[in-house]
């Protein structure tokens, strides 16, 4: 019998305040407190509350045959503790019921695989001890930032007790045969890969609500029955659905229907037969025969590219990459927490995200960003991090 794996990704980052060429020297606190603490509020009540009520009432109406998996970043967890305390706690009542697993992944969503092993290990060890302490959950699956993977992930993070690592489904690697509807052996490393089906995931992330998509408007017995469909395929273990939570209320109103689609779909799913299963689940049926993803340059799952290109294709992202991880020494050797702390923060891969021009059209891109351009974004972070550069003297 073939499962779903069904995965949401939590993430608020701390955004920068408006901060001029003036402040420099002046001002050292960067926060756009107001602004975040309204952002939270809104997705709060929105998507996380409601979300998070549904999931346990689903949980508890199938009697723990209904699994869900998350991955809350380091940055989202601090401000749900400092702003929105209820939301933790309807996070801690579903890791309460053991049918919810909750992934590792860096402390600060960055970018820090790519540029810095030793903070990248720093922050994965920091993110699960803020897991443990905020959640009471110890983390056996690991979720690289926006699911940036390649071959060597596995090795880096080879003795932390992972069994498996996810990633995107990039057509290109999946060559002789290979879908990402089969856990995979890992080529370095020795770990289980979950895949995401793209198409399976977007259907609900980005196609729900498009009135000129032949499927729509969506139901979840239509979908179950692509999901039987494919489940039922010889040799097919897994449908890996991956997508961003704020997808239910935030990205997609409840006037959409996405609700009553989410409540909808475990009925149809467990009545055709399927299963729900976590990632460290799926990991256990990892056998000496299973397939290897074969990744040698790093994946991602922004964009039709499927690359890195969303943070690092042109010159202000790198040079705002460059310096930021150019600082490493000089922190370290500061030997002062609040600093670590700031740097970290400063690392949050949505900063480089805002300043990006290849995808600046983007809809999807431009609904991100609080500036009204990626230049405007580049010069707000760039005098920031000259005036952290000053802190650190």
């Amino acid at each position: 019998m073939g499962t779903v794996c069904l995965y949401f990704q939590v993430h608020q980052p701390y955004r920068l305040k408006d901060y001029s060429f003036f402040r420099i020297g002046a001002d050292h606190n960067y926060g756009a407190t107001q602004q975040n603490y309204a952002i939270l509020q809104r997705v709060a009540d929105l998507c996380y509350l409601p979300a998070n009520e549904l999931m346990l009432k689903l949980i508890d109406r199938y009697e723990g045959r209904f699994k869900v998996t998350y991955s809350v970043s380091g940055t989202a967890l601090e401000q749900m503790a400092q702003y929105c305390p209820e939301v933790l706690e309807s996070f801690r009542a579903l890791a309460a019921t053991g049918c919810v697993e909750f992934l590792n992944e860096t402390q600060y969503h960055s970018l820090a695989y790519l540029f810095s092993r030793e903070e990248f290990l720093r922050q994965v060890e920091a993110h699960r001890q803020q897991v443990q302490t905020l959640l009471g959950y110890r983390t056996t699956s690991f979720r690289n930032t926006e699911l940036i993977y390649d071959n060597s992930l596995p090795t880096a993070l080879a003795g932390l007790g992972f069994k498996a690592v996810l990633a995107e489904g990039v057509d290109r690697y999946l060559l002789n045969n290979l879908t990402p509807n089969h856990v995979q052996r890992s080529a370095e490393g020795d770990m289980a890969v979950l895949l995401r089906n793209y198409r399976l995931s977007d259907d609900i992330a980005f196609r729900f609500t498009d009135q000129s998509w032949s499927a729509w408007p969506l139901k979840a017995d239509t979908y179950a029955g692509w999901l039987k469909a494919l489940l039922t395929q010889e040799g097919v273990e897994t449908a890996n659905i991956f997508l961003d939570y704020e997808t239910f209320g935030e990205h997609r109103k409840r006037e959409s229907g996405i609700f009553d689609f989410m409540e909808a779909l475990p009925k149809y799913v467990l009545g055709n037969g399927q299963g729900f299963a976590t990632p460290t689940e799926l990991a256990a049926t990892l056998a000496d025969t299973s397939t290897t993803y074969d990744v040698p340059h790093p994946t991602s799952w922004a964009d039709a590219e499927r690359d890195l290109g969303a943070w690092t294709a042109d010159h202000m992202q790198k040079d705002a990459l460059n310096r930021i991880y150019a600082l490493e020494e000089r922190v370290r050797a500061s030997k002062d927490d609040n600093v670590l702390e700031v740097w970290g923060r400063l690392q949050t891969s949505d900063h480089f995200y805002y300043m990006s021009t290849k995808y600046w059209r983007d809809p999807v891109h431009q609904s991100f960003s609080p500036y009204k351009n990626p230049y405007d974004a580049y010069i707000n972070y760039m005098n920031v991090l000259t005036d952290f550069e000053m802190v650190l003297g």
